[in-house]
């Protein structure tokens, strides 16, 4: 009760943002060293030298790095900041950051601000603290922070000073990556390399480097800090491990793109201009479709800046809604009953001269260059579907995955009625008609008409074209978009090299053999990969049956799923592009088990915790006192029945038996191998979880309400 009233009586802790003398375009990028910022500041050849790096992937001159430091750190300085910090993102999925001050003592009294190219170029944060996966010993610590020149250095406030952020790469002593960007920016670069050959063969020899581009949309719950803090679930592993379905849930549908609550309004806005600040191109916010749920998205980037960008966008997610007196949850499924957060990762690849590579255009069957990329991307989703599915495993994420709008754990593309129509043709030889774009009709003469899409979308794909993209809809919500990157780039780069060397063999040069040559591929991959295509519905049986026929895996678990991360055929891919060697691969599928094993170990323990020392003492407060009220009417001659009583009294004695089992499970194995170690957690100690849990949910329908300990589901997700 103290929580709720706290809640109902909460009143801001800060005045009102001054919102109307600084426009949103007047703050956007203020506090990014940006190229408008470069050229004001550094000499015209040094600004070029940069430029031809992060717009062409040129080696970085060295020799500039002392000009750009000294420009960076006087424009750093103006901005109040003290010190710099170097910022990676280590395998943890998290961002770390290393500050170090400008000042130097001069020796005679006094400082300097002072920061030199080197310390631009690299810092060298601990190696062994990190997870390595086996990399780095403890005793061998060294590591080094690289800078990041295509990624720009920016400004972090704080109420009580600045600090200037540099992005940079992670690797250890060996030159092993030891984070998540040095593989993004690799596979970029295979990902060019291969783009180029395709290009090539249709004319276009510029050179303009051909991205990745990203744009992830974040799904998050917001639940009031007093709730949060009344739930050590909550605080030590994210979701509720107990929590029976409210009266209420989602099914009226009434909170999808509702009215904003004006408590949540206000965090969404303040972090949108925090986020403006920092160049994050912010562009929709919105209810989503379980109470207490939201989403922020921005427009596409360069896949690297895209991943930094959205690592900020998590971390001011949580600073500003603790401002607001509430918790962001990124877990994936923090309530059961409801949807889970997905973090959908529409991705494309373009250039500065050509555009975006994967728009079809309004007659996609004449559009060559696209339909081959779209195949090839095609080809690459089919060949490498168990890749795909490894790099979004997460004990987190399989609470999510395959149901309530969030796609099953089959791995299908969804292309929509239009190229569905494209390709049905290629396959049978050659495309001819492109489906019409149409005019929708609402038979109101006030409204205008408008402009049909050929196709729907399919809220149950795990990868679903939407128009001149792809959306990996399978990425959970507290997952960085760097290793879904990573397999994407690769993977397409390896398709691209595919068609490129089958194209280049059959035409020698002649472009006049191009196009005779591309109608065979495209039929020979849409016959060997299309049944990878699927626009129907991912939740129902039949799928799950036809999937099998197809050959296609479904991998329901991460178990299931991150042995993919050890085929050959994966340690072949990394190795060729020179994205991943095999021990860096190993490396991540190490630590991705032990993560996983770690997860559901913390969970295990703290249910147990809580089940010992919260609900059962609750449930049997109110055992006694059902009993004492039994022994009283008994007293007094009433007759009674103590239906009540027995049922709390076999509830009480289910949770000790399931609570017990739980802990048995968790300390009565031994395994050397640590993916035996996980499938143990899998299949016995989840389902473990799931029996206690189901015991207690029960209990909290019958004890009174004052005396259960935790913030009910009812209370967490509708008072705000």
């Amino acid at each position: 009760m103290a929580a709720i009233s706290a809640v109902t009586n909460y009143r801001a802790s800060s005045p009102p943002m001054n919102f109307i003398d600084t426009p949103s375009q007047e703050l956007f990028a203020s506090n990014v060293f940006n190229k408008a910022v470069m050229k004001k500041r550094l000499p015209k050849a040094i600004f070029k030298s940069v430029l031809k790096t992060i717009e062409t992937g040129m080696k970085l001159d060295p020799a500039v790095a002392d000009i750009v430091a000294s420009a960076m750190k006087d424009w750093a300085i103006s901005k109040g900041a003290t010190h710099y910090a170097h910022v990676f993102f280590p395998l943890t999925g998290l961002t770390a950051e290393k500050h170090d001050s400008f000042l130097t003592p001069d020796g005679e009294g006094s400082a300097l601000a002072e920061f030199s190219g080197s310390q631009l170029i690299q810092g060298e944060p601990d190696g062994s603290s990190f997870p390595s996966g086996g990399i780095r010993a403890t005793f061998e610590a060294r590591g080094y922070t690289i800078w990041d020149v295509t990624s720009p250095a920016y400004i972090l406030e704080n109420p009580n000073g600045t600090t200037l952020c540099i992005p940079t790469a992670f690797v250890s002593w060996t030159g092993e990556a030891l984070d998540k960007k040095t593989p993004v920016l690799r596979s970029m670069q295979a990902l060019n390399k291969q783009a180029q050959r395709i290009l090539k063969l249709f004319g276009h020899t510029d050179g303009a480097m051909v991205s990745a581009t990203a744009g992830p949309e974040q799904e998050y719950f917001l639940v009031d800090r007093n709730f949060f803090f009344a739930r050590p679930d909550l605080i030590n592993a994210g979701r509720t491990l107990f929590g029976a379905k409210p009266p209420k849930g989602q099914e009226f549908e009434d909170h999808y793109f509702g009215a904003i609550p004006e408590r949540v309004l206000a965090f969404m806005l303040e972090v949108e201009r925090e986020l403006f600040k920092l160049g994050v191109p912010i562009k929709t916010r919105h209810n989503e479709v379980a109470p207490g749920q939201y989403e922020i998205a921005p427009i596409f980037e360069f896949a690297n800046l895209a991943t930094d960008h959205q690592q900020l966008t998590m971390i001011t997610l949580r600073r500003v809604a603790e401002k607001y007196g509430m918790a962001c949850l990124n877990h994936e499924k923090p309530f059961a009953g409801v949807n889970g957060s997905g973090k959908h990762v529409n991705w494309s690849m373009g250039s500065s001269s050509r555009g975006n590579l994967l728009d079809p255009g309004d007659t996609p069957h004449d559009n060559a260059q696209f339909l081959l990329l779209c195949a090839a991307v095609i080809r690459a989703v089919h060949k490498y579907q168990g890749l795909l599915r490894a790099v979004v495993a997460s004990a987190s994420n399989d609470h999510r995955l395959g149901a309530n709008e969030a796609p099953p754990a089959i791995i299908s593309i969804f292309l929509g009625d239009q190229l569905t129509h494209v390709f049905d043709q290629i396959k049978a030889g050659a495309a001819n008609t492109s489906l019409p774009k149409g005019t929708l009709t609402v038979g109101v003469d006030v409204l205008p008409p408008l402009p049909k899409d050929t196709g729907d979308r399919n809220r149950t794909s795990p990868f679903a074209f939407t128009g001149n993209r792809f959306e990996f809809r399978a990425v959970g919500a507290s997952q960085s978009i760097a290793g879904p990157l990573v397999a994407l780039n690769t993977i397409v780069a390896e398709s691209l090299d595919y068609c490129a060397t089958r194209l280049e063999e059959a035409t020698k040069g002649d472009t006049k053999k191009l196009n005779e040559a591309l109608q065979k591929l495209l039929t020979q991959i849409i016959n060997e990969h299309g049944a990878v295509i699927f626009n129907g519905n991912g939740y129902s049986e039949e799928w799950h049956a036809e999937a099998k026929t197809r050959g296609l895996l479904n991998l329901k678990t991460t178990t299931d799923a991150l042995p993919y991360l050890q085929t050959d055929d994966v340690k072949a891919l990394f190795e060729k592009y020179n994205v991943l060697s095999e021990r860096e691969l190993k490396s991540r599928y190490d630590i991705y088990v032990e993560q996983y094993c770690k997860s559901v170990n913390v969970e295990a323990r703290l249910m147990v915790r809580m089940s010992r020392t919260m609900i059962f003492p609750a449930a049997v407060r109110y055992q006694n006192q059902l009993a004492a009220t039994c022994v009283n009417l008994k007293l007094v001659g009433y007759t009674f029945d103590t239906n009540t009583l027995d049922k709390i009294t076999e509830l009480v004695k289910g949770l000790q038996d399931t609570t017990a089992t739980l802990d048995k499970a968790l300390s009565g194995h031994h395994f050397d191998d640590l993916l035996a170690e996980a499938k143990h957690f899998n299949e016995t100690v989840l389902p473990a979880m799931a029996a206690v849990r189901k015991v207690a949910d029960e209990l909290e329908g019958y004890v009174a309400d004052d005396i259960w300990p935790l913030p009910t589901y009812q209370e967490m997700l509708f008072i705000k």
